[in-house]
């Protein structure tokens, strides 16, 4: 008599990259990757333990004297080649993302391509990583400034942008001189694997850059180790606050970006169809999963009625089903678990009074109910005592407030603890103005819903939306991954004996 087939032996498990090479775990633990689409389990990813995490760390510890020692320029021709080779395979890399985080292909090539524009930017570290030289800042002597590498990084990264947040981290990391060890969401595995191969393609050294799976385990295996000298995290703030706090107590220098509550104030000079559109695209692109969707629009003034109206027009008119289908304009959400932690805030903004303009809870897709779908979701007169209000829902629900004057808008974004983006549509340069000044939030947009900042700039935001003293990528992805030291020198023969005062070099 045959013996019925396990399935759980049949479906591949996704391994560690340690040493330039795919490397199996010594945990017995491991979980499933879904299709969000299909809701299908199509691979299993290992969770390491201490003992993986110091494998991983100790292949980077040891690549990185060598790296350190690596001319900026050489390391710069090696991003180079590895942006060739991410421009080369940004399709493929797209592709995986929409099978494991579920966002359509179009919308995962875009936020490839974002990631990949931080690897432009790092193959100019030799520029950006140069030191300042004065001359003569007393008699004979000079003073300079080198920025050096920290040893060993590590990244943790968030299952909405299975590639584009890694890359917010490890090119600066790498190129900067430092070695890294990667944590992506055990969610979306795959990316981050397959440009670990690309890397290696490019002509990365072994154990310069080292990809780890895992939950909590993992995540405080990396925290407490001792060569890990530095930590990059984007995920919910409880998350961020703990890794902050964590990281300090054991002298590591940390960036922690938190969560968000993205309002859009929208004024009654508005252009309402454009607004409408963006608003549009903001809430309801990639279901509401980022960390800089618009989840809150402010309606100001009496634009309200006419605003919700042109929003469901549009919203109504968008197509739901899997991400690799052509014409699909929004995914599913990430997991079942997910999908259904969006729904019950659906229930609460109803039980709490909301105007229910749209409601996203009864989608079905024909041919993939298994998908764990929601439908576009809008609520119209929300107060700002309500949970879809105050919570960070992460879905496709967007919820409308109204307010008397620019002045209430204000207060209103600023009492909000949340501070990553914000957005104002507006025909008048002194109201945008006006906001831009007064605004207490890290990214601000006039009339561009979602202004992620480009990659020569940096990226963060304020309040409980970052902990630490600086943001991803850009200059301060720089000065994160670096730290200063000043040398003076003096080149002089002349004696002029012991000096027991405060030198003054003058």
């Amino acid at each position: 008599m045959n013996k019925p087939v396990d399935n759980a032996l049949l479906t591949p498990t996704v391994p560690y990259w340690i040493n330039n090479r795919k490397v199996e775990a010594t945990s017995t633990r491991s979980g499933e990757v879904t299709n969000p689409a299909t809701g299908a389990v199509t691979k299993r990813v290992a969770f390491a333990n201490t003992k993986d995490i110091d494998t991983a760390v100790q292949a980077a510890k040891a690549a990185f004297p060598a790296w350190r020692g690596t001319p900026p320029l050489r390391r710069a021709r090696v991003m180079q080649k590895f942006l060739a080779l991410m421009q080369a395979n940004i399709n493929e890399l797209a592709v995986l993302a929409s099978e494991e985080h579920g966002k359509t292909v179009p919308d995962a090539v875009g936020s490839v391509t974002r990631g990949i524009e931080v690897i432009e930017f790092a193959c100019g570290i030799p520029h950006l990583q140069k030191g300042e030289h004065s001359e003569n800042v007393g008699t004979d002597v000079d003073c300079h400034t080198l920025r050096q590498p920290l040893g060993v990084c590590a990244g943790i990264t968030p299952f909405n942008f299975p590639a584009m947040v890694p890359l917010w981290m490890f090119p600066v990391a790498i190129a900067t001189g430092n070695t890294f060890v990667l944590k992506p969401s055990e969610k979306v595995p795959s990316c981050s694997m397959r440009m670990a191969e690309l890397f290696k393609e490019a002509g990365l050294p072994d154990g310069v850059f080292n990809v780890v799976h895992g939950d909590k385990e993992a995540v405080d295996s990396l925290l407490n180790h001792p060569d890990v000298k530095a930590i990059s995290f984007v995920g919910s703030t409880p998350i961020a606050q703990y890794i902050y706090e964590t990281c300090a107590k054991n002298g590591k220098r940390v960036q922690a970006l938190g969560g968000a509550k993205n309002h859009a104030v929208v004024l009654p000079d508005a252009d309402l169809d454009f607004a409408a559109d963006a608003l549009v695209g903001a809430g309801y692109g990639s279901a509401g999963e980022r960390c800089m969707a618009i989840s809150v629009v402010v309606a100001v003034g009496g634009v309200g009625d006419a605003l919700v109206a042109k929003v469901k027009e549009k919203a109504l008119k968008i197509e739901v089903g899997p991400g690799n289908k052509a014409g699909v304009e929004m995914g599913p959400l990430v997991t079942k678990q997910h999908r259904d932690k969006v729904k019950s805030y659906i229930d609460a903004g109803e039980k709490e009074g909301a105007t229910l303009v749209m409601d996203g809870r009864g989608k079905v897709v024909p041919g993939y109910e298994n998908g764990f779908y929601l439908g576009t979701t809008l609520f119209d007169n929300v107060k700002t005592d309500m949970s879809i209000y105050k919570d960070e829902i992460f879905g496709p629900v967007l919820a409308v407030l109204r307010v008397d004057t620019l002045e209430d808008a204000i207060k209103l974004v600023n009492s909000c603890p949340y501070a990553n983006g914000t957005a104002i549509f507006t025909a008048s340069g002194g109201a945008a103005r006006r906001f831009e000044t007064e605004i207490e939030v890290g990214m601000v947009g006039v009339n561009v819903p979602i202004p992620v900042p480009m990659a020569f700039f940096s990226f963060g935001g304020w309040k409980a939306s970052l902990f630490g003293d600086y943001s991803v990528h850009g200059m301060d992805g720089v000065r994160f991954y670096t730290r200063p030291k000043v040398v003076t020198t003096r080149w002089t023969t002349t004696e002029v004996g012991p000096r027991l005062n405060m030198p003054t070099l003058g």
